[in-house]
């Protein structure tokens, strides 16, 4: 049986590596980050983009490098023209915001290449229940399937707790 690729979008790494934060709703999150790489990671395939690299090594040099020997391992899928097309079409279709060109590329690489799951706690413009419709939609009418997108939390295999 073959393991469910899985695209980890930005936020996920930032919520796997981030110091523990005050925010109860933050510091949940963190947790739950951690418990599904702990628990659930291996059993799946692993991917991220040039895209979610660059934008990890944003920030305090000390915790850009933390992202990135985490991100050292997992298979990058590429950007390609494809990509940018479906961007450029969940944009136009209002699927995702005009201020949020960067989300919609994530959503498309995922889709591109085929990944079973978008990975993400971005739930503003991507794991967002009242644009989901609008982002499967224009994915499919560009010939894609369109990936899950679920948080880590969704994401959690129940067999742990049978």
């Amino acid at each position: 049986m073959r393991k469910p690729a899985v695209y980890l979008e930005t936020s996920v790494i930032g919520y796997a590596m981030a110091r523990p934060s005050r925010d109860l709703v933050v510091a949940a999150r963190q947790q739950i980050t951690r418990d599904w790489f702990a628990l659930r990671a291996a059993a799946c395939e692993l991917f991220v983009s040039q895209l979610v690299a660059t934008e990890a090594s944003g920030g305090d040099a000390d915790a850009a490098r933390e992202r990135a020997a985490f991100l050292q391992g997992i298979a990058r899928l590429r950007v390609t023209d494809a990509a940018g097309e479906l961007a450029a079409r969940l944009v136009e279709r209002g699927a995702v915001p005009r201020t949020a060109p960067e989300d919609a590329l994530h959503i498309a690489v995922a889709a591109v290449h085929g990944v079973d799951y978008l990975l993400t706690w971005n739930c503003k413009h991507i794991a967002n229940a009242t644009m989901r419709e609008a982002i499967e939609c224009a994915c499919r009418e560009a010939g894609y399937e369109p990936p899950i997108i679920c948080t880590p939390e969704e994401l959690m295999d129940d067999q742990q707790d049978r």
